[in-house]
Parts: structure tokens; C-alpha cells; sequence
């Protein structure tokens, strides 16, 4: 039953689901379905799908992680991201309308779906900690700021397009002369008043003497105001006929179940696309899942959610929807209204089918200038240029890597800024890996801790040189462990021992260990004794069945001040006879170096 449990989370809350559980979630869900419908419809549009496949993807998948997910308040559906790669994927091969390119984009949930399932079963969910987190922060901002870009048009009611930022802005301003009025009349105020909403409605409705409950309920209602009121208008002022561009009659009813179209030629060209979403998706997903979760002491289980994911993608496809994943701003509406489990998310579902039913004849005459405004107000809360500040205080390479992935994205689109922080993440986690922090250390006087000589007084001697590494030992840094080391052993000419610290070694692989054996072989040719210390015991197993131990000409020691205890028994001696002196907050050592 437990091994059942791991692949289905319901079976684990589900067995103490309450009334009072009950009543939680289907108050969040209906705060999350109010906050969804219009994001659905408005998500759907900037993947270049019709309007209702943004409800079809908002009502399976919801139901398919309610079942396989382990967050209790994850909330799972189309995001502009994702929305925007779709976009980006599919329109290389089919134009937007067209039954091949709703077919692609069927595809590719599905596929992502089977790369997520696949990657859940087998545990590969550590594969997404290759993107850095300044990576994924780099491509998110300019994604908001592309999609962004994207929507002005709809806001201004001309015809502009690009691939890129830059291609974006200057069809916008050479459509300037084009600009509909009336839909500017429109776009402009919508976008304001859910600027507004978003800070100013719940504090103005509580200062009118409304609960906070019920203020914040109706203040995450303001884009179900904007489209009611533009709807309104629409129909009032007879906007079609001047130009605004209305949603148009939308499809009645539940979609019908369906299978992506299976072209070998086709899945072979959305398989990188597919597998760019799934990983950038589940980042994005794990991420708020973490959060959310460690607020109130849960857990989740990151390849239980890959399956989760992959199963709410394969319920898409076969809903008729697109890619979807778990979204950041309704994630936090679903906690915040207090969902208590997965149960909160299947409530939705049901709220978003009723409205698929029963309302969508009421959209028709919904502005599209109002759906961009949403999107645009949505996606502008991703957008953290100030991260690029705080980013290059700490760390100018991760800045380096966050900077080129913004700028390439906005440069050349989507799909290739996502490659390059993808390439950037990983040549950084091998460049920094490759070099390892090594420290000559030395004893503390009174003491039996070993510290760098750089930063501490410590008493070192001339016969002994005590080294420690910093991290696990394989094939990219093997080669820097075995240089640097032989290079502190040529500036000293009255060496007899090495000692090589591993408290931080949790692996050597084989190229490493070849590395040990040359540095042992080296050392000895020149009447220097090598050992290693504090090696932990994974490690100490596998060297035991190995040879390097048997020609190792030094000893393992436990600790390292046993080995200097041991080999430089007058050093230690010297370190204990010594008082040291006030240690300042930094961890410093006041009075001269030693």
C-alpha cells in the first residue's frame, strides 16, 4: 500500500479529508476559478490558440495532479511562459488558425507529458538543479518583457509581430500610424485599473469597512470586472464595428477527448522544444511548490512531481489543451485562500468546466485589448530587473550568466535563450567544480581544528604541508587537484610529508583516483611521504577495493590533528602551548599571522 502511495498522494490525504478540509478548498477554488477563467482565455490567445483551449487545459490537468501531485497548494494550468514557448515551437511549423498548429500544440503537451512521466520514474528530477537559479530568474524576466512587448498590439489595435524583442518594437512603432482608437480606449483603462487592483483594491475595500476575507476575495475578482465592464462596453458601443477586435464566438461545452497527432517527422521536431518546456515547467513548478509547502511545514516529493506534471500534460493533450504547469501568481491566490490539498485543485476544475458550459456565449464580445491587459499585468510581476543588481554584488559570474541569458533571449527569442542558459549553467557548474577550493590549513593554537592560514593564526611547520579540498573528487577537477598540489609541494624544499584533508570528499571517481595514484607515485619520487585524513566512509569503501591504498607510501588518518600529532608531533606541541587570542565575530583571529 505504501509503494502505492508513492505514485498516488491521494491515497495518502485523501484517507483524513474532513468537512472542514472541504469547505477550504471549495472556498480557494472558487477564488482560483474566478482568477483563472480570464487568464485561461487570455493565455490561450498568446500561444496562438483559440481562446476555449485555455479552459480545456484548465480542467483535466487540474484533476490529473490532484490525483498524482504531492503539493497541497500547487496550482496547475497554462502560465504565459509556457504559453509563449508553445507559441514559439508550434509556429515554426504550421501558421496560427490552422487545424496542423492546434494539432502541434496537442502534440507537444503530450510529449512534454511522456518526458515528465519518464524523467518521475526513473528519478531524474535532479537534472533540473543544472539550471542556476540566476539562469532561470535571466529567462524569466525577459520573457515577461517579450510577452509584454507582444501584447501592445492588442492594446493599440494594430498588427505587429516578431520573434524577438527587437523585432517586436520596431513593428510597433511602424504600426503607430494604425493605431484604433477605440481600442486604446479600451486597452489603456483595463490595463490601469488591474494595475491598480492589484495593490490598491483590498486595502480601499477594507478601509470601507469590509473583512479582509471578502475584500481580498473580491480584489482577486478585478479581471472578472474588467471583462464584464469591457464586455459591456463592447456590446453597448457596438465596438466591433470600429475596429476592437472581439474574442468571437467561443465553442459551448466540455471538449472531446482526443490523441495528439502521432508523425514521427513531427514529434522528431518537437521533441528539443518539448523537452525545453518540461524543464523549464518543472523548475518553475518545483520552485513555488517548495516555497508554499515549507510555509506550512510540508513536503514535497520533486520526481513525484515530475509525474504529477507529466500526467496533468498528457490530460491536457487529450482534452484538446496545450503545455501547462504549475503558475506562480495563482499558486500563491490558492494558498493564500486556503487550500488544504490537491482536492482544492479537482474543485476548480469543476468550476472551470461549469463556466465552459454555461458562459462562454457571454465572452463573445470580450475585448481582446482587455485579455492583453491581464497578461500584460501578470507577466510584468515576473519581471525582476533588481535581482541583476543584487546578482552582481554577489557573484559576477552568476550575474554574467544571468545578464547573457536576458540579453540573448530578448535578442533572438525564446527557445535560444533557454538553450544558452541551459549551456551557461552547466559550463559554470563545471567551470567552478573544475577548480576547487583547496587551503593550506593549519592548527589553531589550543585547540585541535585545522584552519586556511589565510584567514586564521595558526602554527604550521616546515616538514608537514596539511591541504584541504573542498570538494568531491572527478574527472573535471582531477587534473587542477593534482597540479596545484604538486605546485605547493615545489616551493617547499624541506617537505617530508602531505597530508590531504577530505572532510568535504563525497566521491572520488576513477579519473580522480588515477589523479591520487600519479600524485602519490610524483611525491615519492621525490622522497615525500603522502596520506590523506578524515576521509568519510562511502568514500573509505570503495578506496578499500582498489589498490591505491596498498601503494599509498603514507597512512589515513581519522582526523588531521591525529596526523599531525603523529607526523609533526613538535608542531602540535607548539600549538598546544599557545593561548589564542579573542576571536572577533567574523571568525578572525586578532594579533599577527602565525
Amino acid at each position: 500500500m505504501k509503494q502505492l502511495a508513492r505514485y498516488l498522494p491521494i491515497l495518502d490525504w485523501g484517507r483524513s479529508y474532513s468537512r472542514d478540509t472541504a469547505t477550504d478548498d471549495l472556498i480557494a477554488a472558487l477564488i482560483v476559478t474566478i482568477m483563472l477563467i480570464p487568464q485561461s482565455l487570455a493565455y490561450a490567445l498568446l500561444a496562438g490558440l483559440p481562446p476555449e483551449i485555455g479552459l480545456y487545459a484548465s480542467i483535466l490537468p487540474l484533476v490529473a495532479y490532484a490525483i498524482f501531485g504531492t503539493s497541497r497548494a500547487l496550482a496547475v494550468g497554462p502560465v504565459a511562459v509556457v504559453s509563449l514557448m508553445t507559441a514559439s515551437a508550434v509556429g515554426n511549423l504550421a501558421a496560427q488558425g490552422t487545424a496542423e498548429y492546434l494539432g502541434a500544440a496537442i502534440a507537444l503537451a503530450f510529449l512534454s507529458g511522456l518526458m515528465l512521466l519518464a524523467m518521475g520514474i526513473f528519478r531524474l528530477g535532479f537534472l533540473a538543479n543544472l539550471l542556476s537559479h540566476p539562469v532561470i530568474s535571466g529567462f524569466i524576466t525577459a520573457s515577461g518583457l517579450i510577452i509584454a512587448a507582444s501584447q501592445l498590439k492588442h492594446l493599440l489595435g494594430v498588427s505587429a509581430s516578431g520573434h524577438n524583442l527587437f523585432e517586436i518594437l520596431v513593428a510597433l512603432v511602424r504600426a503607430l500610424p494604425d493605431i484604433n482608437p477605440y481600442t486604446l480606449a479600451v486597452g489603456i483603462p483595463a490595463t490601469a485599473f488591474l494595475f491598480w487592483v492589484r495593490k490598491g483594491l483590498k486595502p480601499a475595500l477594507v478601509g470601507i469597512g469590509l473583512g479582509p476575507r471578502l475584500a481580498d476575495i473580491l480584489a482577486k475578482a478585478g479581471p472578472v470586472a474588467a471583462v464584464a465592464v469591457t464586455t459591456l462596453a463592447a456590446v453597448t458601443f457596438s465596438l466591433g464595428d470600429k475596429g476592437v477586435r472581439l474574442i468571437g464566438d467561443i465553442p459551448t461545452g466540455l471538449p472531446m477527448p482526443t490523441l495528439p497527432p502521432f508523425s514521427l517527422d513531427l514529434w522528431t521536431q518537437l521533441a528539443i522544444p518539448a523537452l525545453l518546456i518540461s524543464v523549464i515547467g518543472f523548475v518553475e513548478s518545483v520552485s513555488v511548490a517548495q516555497t508554499l509547502a515549507a510555509k506550512r511545514r510540508q513536503r514535497i516529493v520533486p520526481d513525484q512531481e515530475l509525474i504529477g506534471l507529466g500526467a496533468s500534460n498528457i490530460a491536457s493533450a487529450i482534452s484538446g489543451g496545450y503545455p501547462v504547469t504549475g503558475g506562480f501568481a495563482r499558486s500563491v491566490v490558492n494558498f493564500d485562500a486556503g487550500a488544504r490539498t490537491p482536492a482544492a485543485g479537482a474543485f476548480t476544475a469543476v468550476g472551470i468546466a461549469l463556466a465552459t458550459v454555461f458562459l462562454t456565449p457571454l465572452l463573445a464580445n470580450l475585448p481582446q485589448a482587455t485579455l492583453a491587459a491581464t497578461i500584460i499585468v501578470a507577466v510584468l510581476s515576473l519581471v525582476d530587473l533588481k535581482a541583476l543588481r543584487q546578482v552582481w554584488a554577489y557573484s559576477k559570474s552568476d550575474f554574467a550568466a544571468m545578464a547573457g541569458t536576458i540579453l540573448v533571449t530578448l535578442g533572438f527569442g525564446v527557445e535560444t535563450g533557454v538553450v544558452t542558459g541551459v549551456g551557461v549553467s552547466i559550463a559554470l557548474y563545471l567551470y567552478r567544480n573544475s577548480r576547487p577550493h583547496m587551503a593550506i590549513v593549519g592548527i589553531v593554537p589550543g585547540t585541535e581544528h585545522f584552519r586556511n592560514i589565510k584567514r586564521h593564526a595558526v602554527v604550521t611547520g616546515d616538514s608537514v604541508l596539511s591541504v584541504r579540498v573542498d570538494e568531491s573528487l572527478f574527472f573535471a577537477n582531477s587534473r587542477y587537484l593534482e597540479d596545484r598540489l604538486l605546485e605547493f609541494v615545489a616551493e617547499r624544499p624541506k617537505l617530508q610529508h602531505v597530508v590531504l584533508m577530505c572532510p568535504a570528499v563525497n566521491e572520488i571517481d576513477a579519473s580522480a583516483l588515477e589523479s591520487l595514484e600519479e600524485i602519490n607515485r610524483r611525491l615519492s619520487d621525490s622522497s615525500v611521504t603522502f596520506h590523506l585524513s578524515e576521509v568519510k566512509g562511502p568514500v573509505m569503501d570503495r578506496l578499500e577495493g582498489t589498490e591505491f591504498l596498498r601503494h599509498l607510501t603514507g597512512k589515513v588518518f581519522l582526523t588531521q590533528y591525529e596526523a599531525i600529532a603523529t607526523l609533526d608531533p613538535e608542531t602540535a606541541h607548539l600549538a598546544e602551548a599557545r593561548t589564542p587570542r579573542k576571536q572577533t565575530q567574523s571568525g578572525y583571529w586578532i594579533g599577527p599571522q602565525i
